[in-house]
């Protein structure tokens, strides 16, 4: 191989990792018009979510938070451009078999478009399109790569030299071009979201207005009882934001029932409305996680809904389905058992924000998310839990979450260095829908001493807690266990978050000197 050997590939393989990238561009630009998750990064990516094992599942919430979505999407772009470096490598000696790799490129693309929740036909242009470009792109690129080679004399001409300036400059010229259009696609696409639609809802007065905070609700050192919208954690499978038009929006009641129903966006806002604060939580957070978050919703009654459609008598769950098909289902009992249970359209008096639901949510009070809090909601079906098993279900999660007693310590951090004397440790606990009743703290292998409570709203909500603690030097463990209301104290056994909530002590250690 000439040009020095491994530079002779470098050239075609940075060729092949243009192509890709470009035919990507122009698919975010054909996505405009047939659907953001049409766009073939997107697409795998959803694919690749909605068919990863449990534990991979798990292990990438762990290690990524609420930025796992993210973390997918650069790691297939990672290994795209990989794949697009080869295929550039080939394309210098065995064009067809270059050919061959950007068609499955674009095949695999066009497959897992179509294949999504709502597809039609057209999902499949996006890719395909991107995967002709790729082609003209490479085999141009291709080219000027040859063209810089040096030649078997060994000696660099002034051709060559004029070779490589030529492919440095279409290689700037197609990365530029890579970004105008995955950008302008990505600007394109924003105009056609509902964030416009969303700033001009004004919400209706709440019937039912929240009591108020009490004073003393916030613990020293503990987080805010109620949690911003943009510090509120999010985890959901949808790699692309739904946008849902509330002009378009309807919320279908059926299966089960004796009076299917479908409400409009209209005659939702014309329900009685009432307000609530209610702590959701993950259920793959772990022990001492911050998969949780209290806020202020707005919303209907579901058991009102509901007592319309009239459920059957042997429909035992709810099925409730997300615009882009994610499906959970929840204990039709327990959305008639008078708890707070809401289609929410409202949080922390603002029009529910678009990656939390916009423009309406199910919040229920004492279930894990994956059970309960359906978001960018447009139907609830009646079935029976033995007809249907909802979409994390057959990937090994229980049918049932209710939501289990934990604790957390927020300060001191673990790891942390205090001096000597008074410090505060504080923190938060939740048994939701049942409530806090205790929280304790052991420093080392003390006794366990009795923290001091802040007052919350409602059992639907985390429960603040701090205790003056005399650190002496040294290096300590702190653990914390909370007790809730039917008298059951959180376990120390240690289980991981599958199949249906996480067990265990949260526990720090901190450096006292």
């Amino acid at each position: 191989m000439h040009d020095g050997g491994v530079k002779a590939t470098i050239r075609p393989g940075l060729a092949g990792v243009a192509a890709a990238a470009v035919a990507l561009g122009v698919a975010e630009l054909f996505a405009v018009v047939t659907g953001a998750r049409s766009a073939p990064l997107v697409a795998v990516g959803g694919v690749v979510v909605d068919h990863v094992p449990a534990p991979v599942k798990d292990f990438g919430i762990a290690v990524f938070g609420v930025h796992d979505k993210t973390a997918l999407i650069i790691g297939t772009a990672v290994l795209l451009a990989a794949y697009a470096y080869v295929v550039g490598v080939l394309a210098r000696r065995r064009w067809a078999l270059a050919v061959g790799g950007i068609a499955l490129f674009g095949l695999v693309g066009a497959l897992a478009a179509v294949t999504r929740p709502g597809a039609g036909a057209a999902s499949v242009v996006p890719s395909v399109a991107g995967a002709l470009v790729a082609v003209a792109v490479l085999r141009h690129l291709r080219d000027r790569a040859v063209a810089a080679e040096i030649d078997g004399s060994g000696t660099e001409t002034y051709e060559m030299e004029e070779g490589r300036r030529r492919f440095v400059r279409d290689l700037g010229i197609v990365a530029a071009a890579t970004a105008a259009a995955g950008i302008g696609g990505r600007m394109l696409a924003s105009r056609r979201t509902v964030t416009t639609a969303r700033a001009d809802i004004v919400l209706p007065p709440a019937t039912e207005s929240a009591p108020p905070l009490p004073p003393a609700v916030n613990a020293p050192g503990a987080v805010p009882y109620v949690t911003p919208n943009r510090r509120f954690y999010r985890i959901d499978t949808a790699l692309v934001t739904p946008q849902v038009d509330p002009d378009s929006w309807t919320l279908r009641i059926h299966g089960m029932v004796r009076n299917p129903i479908t409400i409009t966006w209209a005659e939702l806002l014309k329900r009685p409305m009432v307000e609530r604060y209610v702590t959701l939580a993950c259920v793959s957070n772990e022990v001492g996680g911050d998969l949780i978050g209290n806020a202020l919703w707005l919303g209907t009654p579901i058991k009102a809904l509901l007592d319309e459609a009239g459920p059957l008598p042997e429909a035992d769950q709810a099925v409730q389905r997300s615009s882009d098909g994610w499906t959970c289902g929840t204990p039709t009992a327990v959305l008639r058992d008078g708890r707070d249970a809401l289609l929410a359209i409202g949080m922390n008096g603002e029009p529910l924000p678009v990656a939390h639901g916009f423009p309406a949510r199910m919040v229920v009070p004492g279930l894990y998310g994956y059970v309960s809090a359906c978001k960018w909601i447009t139907e609830i079906e009646l079935t029976r839990f033995s007809d249907f098993d909802a979409y994390w279900v057959p990937r090994g999660w229980s049918a049932q979450a209710p939501v289990k007693t934990q604790s957390r310590i927020d300060t001191p951090r673990d790891g942390a260095r205090k001096p000597a004397g008074t410090v505060t440790v504080a923190g938060v606990a939740w048994a939701t829908h049942r409530g806090i009743a205790k929280v304790e703290v052991q420093v080392d292998d003390g006794p366990w001493q009795t923290a001091d409570l802040a007052p919350a709203v409602s059992a639907d909500t985390w429960r603040q807690w701090s205790l003056t603690w005399a650190a002496s030097a040294g290096r300590h463990t702190l653990r914390v266990r909370a007790t809730d209301l039917d008298g059951v104290t959180q376990t120390p056994l240690e289980v991981p978050p599958a199949p249906d909530g996480a067990t265990g002590l949260h526990q720090v250690t901190v450096d006292v000197g």
